[in-house]
């Protein structure tokens, strides 16, 4: 933001900025989205050139702001009225502000000639950036702060590396420069080069030679004649070496601090703001401010993938003004090559201030001061950008961090990242900047790298449920460690963990398949087979990867390239374990259904009776597993117009899983459908009350625009009006065909490469 001639351009730079955000509408456009039609085309054209004396009225302006959101949603422009009414009610008051200031100075010339209110004096203050984007709620707030009185003339700006703590304290600064007399700059990053900067400081005030011992209080008291002003100590750690910096007493309303820190612990002795990155539509702004050519889609793309951190996106300015990069070239090369481009772009005010190594002097101190914290941000490098449950670290027998054993050692090491403010603490997690896991990748040799993601694969393979459908909480454990699986296993595995590689990429596919996502599903199998095929001695594995493959075709609809995949599995099973294993019940179910599906019925039956069997030795009559069983044979003898022989099948399925899940479970309602189907066609009056209570299940499940229960209301419908639903197919679509567990992949007791049971 560029230091504006009159109050006037300032605003109407404000308003200009909401408009780019927008799509840049024209005029007319604007005009047409004023619903309220408190906007004309005189009023809209003196906002926009700054033809005002005094403040337009708010409600001009708020009619302005809310055409520019309606024109962005038109655009497909994603803007949030509330924040934009917000910012430019912030900015509104602002303006009031400097017409007033305005008003002063003209009012008052022989009180300014007189010396009354000398102008403004500083002392090392950085330039102003003239690129300085949002923040208009926390300037408001640090200008709240600060003018509330004694209790809150100190101010603590917190927030990790990067984040704009610094732009913010100067901008601040030059925004209410005619507030203050003197304004001081103090590099506070080292506290033993703090008192040399007070000396300097006490000269620039008029003060003879001081002693160091003096020098601090001379300068507050010297600043009594110079009030009121302001002193930013920049970058400062804990509060304790800056002790002697600070003023002993209160300030009153003469004078005011603001500090900047990465570090907490400063609550007790100031206010604190804590500043995080930008919001989306800020970083939006940022790109398409500075760089030629940029568009929203792109830019929105290119924040993503810097996880809005301004100084990363200042830089990828930079890197494209210098370089003429178009910004699409720019974020394929950021979409490859993050950790390389995170090191290559330069801050016209800052050109030794790069990403890469914003956080090396937080890391070396970890590195001497707490090892096994160092050790903790590298393993956390290597996860997801998404929080990390911190007892994934105490998963395997191995354990990743020796500190996890001991419940004080492990709160401080886990702290350490917290409190330096390379991490984010919460109550069971932390989250990682992906910027910051770049750079800690970046500076981690390939070694140590391979080392920990054996390490990191081994444990997620320990602390993921292996068993979908006994373990009720198997689905909410795999949602918050699903992206950590995916990124520790993206790349081709190092030879010491590949087994275990394969095994994780599978399970993560079986997942994936009981929730439906079959596109993601199966490229993870497809690795899993590719890899165990690799390896020697793994035809077991290579038999789960196989039944998985053919589930993931049977339900994305090609059973043609499911059924040998499925008979595959079957003899490398039948070969390397005992006949009534359960894992052959699984192969036998998926093929029976896959052949099912293929139209061969009467091939079907006898697989799904022999899995029927093996499951019932293996777990007895009343096990979840059973129920799949029951539901696959049922299916099949749906199709053969056994009805009669199916609604048996499909009773018990339905009392054993009744018996086993929540009330409002998937699986019921599938049975619940499937069981309708049935009856209905032995013409069972109760068929619609079946049907119904499946379809509420899966609204409450699943939603209720999804497909699933669309078709699961339109069956209840039907039958209740006592429609006659002609084949199969149109019931098959809410009932069977989706219950897509009806053979889940099992394998012996667990173990590291094998799923459980």
């Amino acid at each position: 933001m560029r230091g504006p001639a009159t109050p006037q351009d300032w605003f109407v730079n404000r308003l200009q900025r909401l408009r780019t955000s927008s799509g840049s509408p024209t005029q007319a456009q604007l005009l047409a989205y004023d619903e309220t039609k408190v906007l004309t085309r005189s009023s809209l054209s003196d906002l926009l050139a700054g033809k005002f004396a005094k403040p337009p009225p708010w409600e001009r302006v708020a009619a302005y702001v809310t055409a520019c959101v309606r024109a962005a949603h038109a655009g497909q422009i994603g803007l949030s009225s509330e924040e934009q009414l917000t910012r430019l009610r912030g900015d509104h008051a602002t303006l009031t502000d400097l017409f007033e200031t305005a008003v002063r100075e003209v009012r008052a010339p022989a009180a300014r000639s007189s010396g009354a209110r000398p102008r403004l004096t500083t002392y090392r203050l950085p330039p102003r950036n003239t690129n300085f984007t949002g923040r208009e709620a926390a300037l408001g707030e640090l200008r709240q702060r600060l003018a509330a009185g004694d209790d809150g003339t100190m101010q603590v700006l917190h927030g990790m590396g990067g984040v704009g703590k610094t732009q913010l304290a100067v901008e601040y600064a030059y925004l209410h420069r005619s507030q203050y007399r003197f304004v001081a700059f103090v590099d506070a990053e080292d506290p033993d080069l703090v008192t040399s900067q007070f000396a300097s400081l006490a000269r620039e005030l008029g003060l003879a030679e001081v002693s160091s011992e003096q020098v601090v209080p001379r300068v507050y008291g010297a600043l009594l004649d110079h009030g009121p002003w302001l002193i930013i100590f920049d970058n400062a750690e804990r509060p304790g070496p800056l002790t002697g910096a600070l003023p002993s007493g209160g300030l009153g309303g003469d004078g005011h601090l603001i500090v900047t820190t990465r570090l907490r612990g400063w609550s007790s002795r100031a206010g604190v703001i804590d500043l995080d990155v930008f919001t989306r539509g800020e970083a939006v702004e940022l790109l398409t401010r500075r760089v030629c050519g940029m568009t929203v889609a792109v830019a929105d793309r290119i924040a993503d993938h810097l996880g809005d951190l301004p100084l990363a996106l200042e830089q990828a300015a930079g890197y494209m003004d210098y370089n003429h990069t178009a910004p699409k070239e720019y974020l394929t090369l950021l979409t490859s090559r993050l950790e390389d481009m995170i090191a290559l772009g330069e801050l016209a005010d800052r050109p030794t201030v790069v990403v890469t190594t914003l956080w090396q002097l937080n890391v070396r101190k970890l590195e001497i001061e707490r090892p096994q914290a160092k050790q903790l941000l590298e393993l956390c490098a290597l996860l997801a950008p998404e929080p990390i449950p911190l007892d994934l670290f105490g998963a395997d027998p191995e354990q990743l961090i020796a500190a996890a054993a001991d419940p004080v050692a492990w709160d401080t090491t886990v702290g350490a990242l917290a409190g330096l403010g390379l991490a984010r603490r919460g109550s069971s997690s932390l989250l990682l900047h992906r910027l910051v896991q770049a750079a800690v990748r970046a500076a981690m040799p390939h070694d140590a790298r391979t080392d920990a993601r054996g390490r990191l694969c081994r444990a997620l393979l320990a602390a993921v449920p292996t068993d979908l459908h006994s373990d009720p909480d198997a689905r909410t454990r795999w949602q918050e460690l699903l992206p950590h699986a995916l990124v520790v296993t993206q790349d081709e595995p190092p030879a010491q963990c590949a087994a275990e590689t394969a095994t994780l990429l599978r399970l993560a596919s079986e997942f994936l398949l009981s929730i439906g996502d079959h596109s993601v599903a199966l490229p993870l199998c497809e690795r899993a087979l590719a890899i165990d095929e690799s390896l020697e001695q793994r035809d077991t594995e290579i038999g789960f990867d196989l039944i998985t493959l053919a589930q993931i075709h049977r339900d994305r609809g090609t059973p043609e390239r499911a059924r040998p995949l499925a008979e595959r599995a079957l003899r490398l099973h039948e070969s390397s374990l005992p006949a009534d294993s359960p894992v052959i019940a699984t192969d036998l179910a998926t093929l029976a259904r896959i052949r099912h599906l293929l139209g061969d019925h009467e091939a079907a039956v006898p697989l799904a009776e022999r899995a029927l069997r093996i499951d019932e030795a293996a777990y007895g009559p009343d096990n979840p597993y059973v129920s799949f069983d029951l539901i696959a044979l049922a299916s099949v003898h749906l199709d053969l117009d056994n009805h009669a022989v199916a609604v048996p099948l499909i009773s018990r399925a339905l009392r054993i899983r009744e018996a086993s899940y929540a009330a409002d479970h998937l699986y019921i309602g599938y049975a619940l459908l499937l069981k309708a189907r049935a009856v209905h066609a032995l013409n069972d009056p109760t068929a619609a009350t079946l049907a119904r209570r499946g379809a509420l299940i899966l609204n409450t499940r699943l939603g209720q625009t999804h497909p699933k229960t669309e078709d699961a209301f339109a069956l209840a419908h039907r039958l209740l009006n006592h429609g006659n639903c002609q084949g199969h197919g149109e019931v098959v679509g809410v009932g069977e065909a989706h219950d897509t567990q009806a053979s889940p992949v099992r394998g012996p007791p667990r173990t590291r490469c094998s799923a459980a049971k």
